[in-house]
């Protein structure tokens, strides 16, 4: 899901450094007026060793193969984290591995950055922080997951489809994101279900982590 340097016209390039520039600044200000905002930031780092090994553990699915995004998992458990955490995270995958470009590094980051502050919300909402039970909180962790994966498809779908070089053979272009479409459709609910046990196991052994203390005034 990484888009590589040179896929995107400048314009598009410049705008998602915007965006991604404009969202941390947001997330990490309401951090700031948000209760303990250092309490957090060892839990985030964990996390965003997690995400960035992620990339690197495929999983065969013929005839290609996968791998974890986990954005709806850093959604669900950092909150307000997650945004600065993707980016982190994204970077070193960029500088490392060339998962990406330097370039597209806004880009990519609020294609996986914004829905994962949505799965936040859609887990707070689901879950209602305040009665949270066992079963809720899972099905609220599969939805987050697997709902923040297919969000950052659409959008890297789209992105790809609006960009493309008029000159790319038009049968091709849409064989190539017919089988991507149908990846993610597959990864989706592998997302959601990583998520959804996860939850679990921190509600079994440290249900705090699930506490949202991130929120600002």
């Amino acid at each position: 899901m990484h888009v590589p340097d040179g896929l995107l016209p400048p314009s598009t390039a410049i705008a998602g450094y915007a965006i991604t520039g404009g969202m941390t600044w947001y997330c990490l200000r309401k951090i700031e007026r948000g209760n303990y905002p250092s309490e957090k930031i060892p839990k985030a780092s964990l996390l965003t060793a997690g995400f960035f090994v992620a990339s690197l553990i495929h999983i065969p699915i013929p005839p290609a193969s996968i791998h974890l995004v986990l954005n709806g998992m850093m959604g669900v458990t950092l909150g307000y984290f997650a945004f600065p955490a993707v980016l982190v995270g994204l970077f070193f995958q960029t500088v490392l591995f060339q998962h990406g470009g330097l370039s597209t590094l806004g880009v990519n980051t609020a294609m996986m950055g914004i829905p994962a502050l949505l799965a936040y919300g859609l887990f707070r909402l689901l879950a209602r922080r305040s009665c949270i039970r066992p079963a809720r909180a899972i099905a609220a962790g599969f939805w987050a997951g697997s709902l923040a994966l297919a969000l950052s498809a659409a959008i890297f779908c789209t992105l790809v489809l609006a960009t493309l070089p008029a000159e790319i053979d038009a049968q091709a272009e849409r064989t190539a994101l017919w089988a991507a479409a149908i990846g993610y459709g597959i990864q989706a609910p592998i997302e959601g279900a990583f998520t959804a046990m996860l939850v679990g196991f921190l509600q079994r052994v440290k249900p705090e982590l699930l506490e949202d203390r991130s929120a600002g005034a």
